[in-house]
C-alpha cells in the first residue's frame, strides 16, 4: 500500500462568496457579507479531510502570482501537501464567485480556465515515480473532481495509472455532471452526486435519491452516493442499497456542502466505518457545515 493515504485532484482556487440573510432573486440588491476563502472542489474536500486528521496531497494548477502564493501558504497551514502542485508562470490562479441568499445559491461563476489549460501536467507525479508509475500505479484513495476537461477525465477513467486506486469522483456542478460518464465504466470508481446530477448522468429525472442511486448502478457504476438536500440520501452498489435522512438544521450556507459530505464519507471509510455508519457520519458533517457549525 502506498504510504500516501489520499490524493485530491482538481480545483484549488479562491472562493469569493457573497452571503445575505435575505431571500433573493435575479436583480436583488441586499446587504450581506463578502468573504474570500480557499475553495474549489478538491480544496473543499481536502479541508474536510484535514479536520478528520488526514494529510491530503494536492494535485492541481496554481499560478505563480500573489494570489497563488497566498493560496499555497493557506493550504500548507492546514497541513496539506503542496510540493507536487503544478505552478504555472503564465496562467493566473483560478477563482470562483457566488451569491447566496436565505433561499440558497442564487448564482455562481467558476473561472477554472487555468486548471483546464494545465491539463495532464497536474498528473505528472502519478506517472514519474513520485506517487506512482505504470509499473506500480498508486493504490491509495484518490478524490477527483469534475473541473478537469472532458478529454482528461476520459483519459483518467481508462488510464493504467488509476487502475489500482480507490477512486472517488464528484462533478464540480450540475453543468459538468456529464463529464463523469466515462466513470460509469470504471471498475473501482465511487460517484458522489446530487439528485440533479444523477438525472443528467442517467438521462432521466428522479424523485428520490434511492431511485437515482439504483439507476446509476444499473448503468454500470461500481458504487453511487446520491444526496437530495434535506431529504433522504442513498448509497448503492450491486449488492446493497442504503438510505438515510440527514439531520434537520437551519441552512446558513450551501457552497461546499456536497464536498464536505464526500470528504467526510471518505474519511469515515478510511478509518474503518462501513455502510450506514459511514453514511451517517457524512450526512452529519454536511449538516453541521450548512448550519454554520463547521469553521470556514
Amino acid at each position: 500500500m502506498n504510504s500516501t493515504q489520499i490524493i485530491c485532484i482538481g480545483s484549488v482556487l479562491w472562493d469569493v462568496i457573497g452571503r445575505s440573510a435575505s431571500h433573493m432573486r435575479a436583480g436583488s440588491d441586499v446587504p450581506g457579507r463578502i468573504t474570500r476563502l480557499p475553495g474549489g472542489v478538491a480544496m473543499n474536500i481536502a479541508m474536510t479531510l484535514t479536520r478528520f486528521g488526514l494529510r491530503p496531497v494536492l494535485l492541481t494548477a496554481i499560478g505563480r502570482d500573489e494570489q497563488g502564493d497566498e493560496l499555497i501558504a493557506a493550504a500548507a497551514r492546514m497541513s496539506m501537501e503542496t510540493d507536487l502542485i503544478y505552478r504555472s508562470d503564465d496562467l493566473p490562479t483560478d477563482i470562483y464567485m457566488a451569491i447566496e441568499g436565505a433561499n440558497g445559491l442564487i448564482a455562481a461563476i467558476a473561472d477554472a480556465h487555468s486548471l483546464e489549460a494545465a491539463g495532464d501536467k497536474i498528473l505528472r507525479p502519478l506517472a514519474d515515480g513520485r506517487l506512482g508509475d505504470t509499473a506500480a500505479p498508486f493504490d491509495g484513495t484518490i478524490a477527483l473532481d469534475g473541473n478537469l476537461t472532458e478529454t482528461l477525465l476520459e483519459e483518467i477513467a481508462g488510464s493504467p495509472l488509476f487502475q489500482n486506486a480507490d477512486l472517488r469522483v464528484a462533478p464540480a456542478s450540475p453543468g459538468k455532471a456529464e463529464r463523469l460518464m466515462p466513470f460509469l465504466r470504471h471498475p473501482g470508481a465511487t460517484l458522489y452526486v446530487n439528485l440533479e446530477e444523477a438525472g443528467l448522468l442517467c438521462k432521466s429525472e428522479f424523485t428520490s435519491a434511492t431511485d437515482a442511486a439504483r439507476a446509476l448502478v444499473d448503468r454500470g457504476a461500481h458504487r453511487a452516493l446520491v444526496t437530495d438536500g434535506g431529504k433522504e440520501a442513498a448509497v448503492a452498489d450491486t449488492n446493497a442499497l442504503l438510505t438515510q435522512a440527514p439531520p434537520e438544521v437551519m441552512v446558513t450556507r450551501v457552497t461546499g456542502a456536497g464536498d464536505t459530505f464526500m470528504a467526510a464519507h471518505i474519511a469515515a471509510e478510511l478509518r474503518g466505518e462501513q455502510g450506514g455508519t459511514a453514511l451517517r457520519t457524512a450526512l452529519t458533517a454536511a449538516a453541521n457545515y450548512v448550519a454554520g457549525e463547521t469553521p470556514l
